[in-house]
């Protein structure tokens, strides 16, 4: 699950690192309000939806009087913001943050993410932040500096000045960033994210530490001790289907390809849609039933992929372990009579009850193309859509 920039700010706050005042607004008279009560000469209007790139976008630029504010805000909201993280279609702004200028001497990165690889937590910083980042890992990853975190120990002094004296902060502003990367780990670690995000981190000009941007990810499953967080989430900046899915207990993910995958388990779905990669078409979607698949939801699964008006063809690759074949065999019989299925549909069934479900997929009635190995799948779906 995603937040916005400004959600993001209001967490960080909790945990004591310092932000720039700001206020969230959905109207451009409430950006002008906004503007009117923070004072100064100089405010931010920043474009809020679940993407990065929005600076080069379009979606961030300075107001220096009232006018220019409601100049900027009439420019942003409701536009359809493309960046890199987006795709060309982009995304409709509906929330703006209209923030105090910042005097930015220096501009940093921090983040504080899972290392799958150690077990810990990593905690990455660089003298290279804003727009380019990504640029910076690819390019120069020496400019990245990490230290692993055992969660048992946490976040300590050492290492959180390894980081700061890594990236070149001055040794006035040292104890300032030391505390701030102590709290962003704190944070990452009592939210239960699974990315928190600064960049920039910047180094003002009367050497104070402030986070100018926020970016969080949570972990889904950790989703029920998190209300709080529970209620940030902004349903307009998910796909639909992938919404409806989520109420039925399916995993998806829409793609851009044309056969439609129906698969249990995610290392399976993951391998299934490699293996129609490799015969030379496109996955449409990426959609785990799980181990608790009922006709109910395997029919909700069909009528969500078909929805998709470039699905040409399904693939269903099932192996039942604690899934029983002869269980999803039913399902895919009832769904393909319910959602009147008008495109080839392959199905590949390995495991418990394998015979039975094969027997009553013979029996359907319906022109379901049988298979027995995941080549075989892949290379009948590709065919049959082609």
């Amino acid at each position: 699950m995603k937040i916005h920039e400004y959600q993001g700010k209001e967490i960080l706050r909790k945990f004591g690192v310092a932000t720039p005042r700001g206020t969230a607004c959905f109207s451009v008279d409430d950006a002008v309000k906004a503007a009117q009560e923070l004072g100064g000469n100089v405010w931010v209007v920043k474009a809020q939806i679940h993407a990065g790139g929005r600076g080069k976008g379009g979606g961030v630029k300075l107001a220096r009087s009232l006018d220019e504010v409601r100049a900027r805000a009439s420019e942003i909201l409701g536009m359809q913001l493309v960046t890199h993280q987006t795709g060309p279609g982009g995304q409709k702004v509906r929330r703006l943050l209209i923030e105090d200028g910042a005097d930015i001497k220096k501009e940093y990165y921090a983040a504080a993410l899972t290392d799958r690889a150690t077990q810990k937590v990593a905690l990455m910083a660089s003298s290279e932040g804003g727009m380019d980042i990504e640029e910076v890992a690819h390019k120069t990853p020496e400019k990245i500096i990490k230290v692993f975190v055992d969660p048992l120990v946490g976040l300590t002094d050492e290492q959180a000045k390894q980081l700061a004296v890594g990236i070149g902060v001055p040794e006035a502003s040292q104890a300032q960033a030391i505390d701030t990367f102590k709290k962003l780990y704190t944070c990452y670690m009592e939210t239960d994210a699974s990315l928190a995000e600064i960049n920039p981190l910047i180094l003002e000009g009367n050497g104070n530490i402030k986070a100018l941007d926020a970016k969080f990810n949570f972990d889904s499953n950790a989703l029920y001790r998190q209300p709080e967080i529970v209620g940030m989430r902004d349903l307009d900046e998910e796909d639909p289907d992938e919404i409806e899915a989520s109420q039925f207990d399916l995993a998806y993910i829409s793609l851009d390809g044309n056969i439609g995958c129906l698969v249990n388990g995610a290392g399976l779905a993951m391998a299934t849609m490699d293996t129609i990669k490799l015969f030379g078409a496109e996955p449409a979607n990426f959609l785990d039933v799980g181990g608790g698949a009922t006709t109910e939801k395997v029919t909700e699964a069909f009528k969500i992929m078909l929805r998709n008006p470039k699905v040409k063809g399904i693939l269903v690759n099932i192996f039942g372990g604690i899934m029983r074949c002869d269980t999803i065999a039913t399902g895919v019989v009832a769904a393909a009579r319910e959602v009147h299925l008008s495109v080839p549909l392959v199905v590949r069934m390995k495991g418990t009850n394998e015979d039975l479900g094969k027997k009553i997929l013979a029996d359907s009635g319906l022109p379901i193309i049988a298979a027995d190995t995941m080549a075989e799948a892949a290379t009948k779906i590709v065919a049959a859509v082609k």
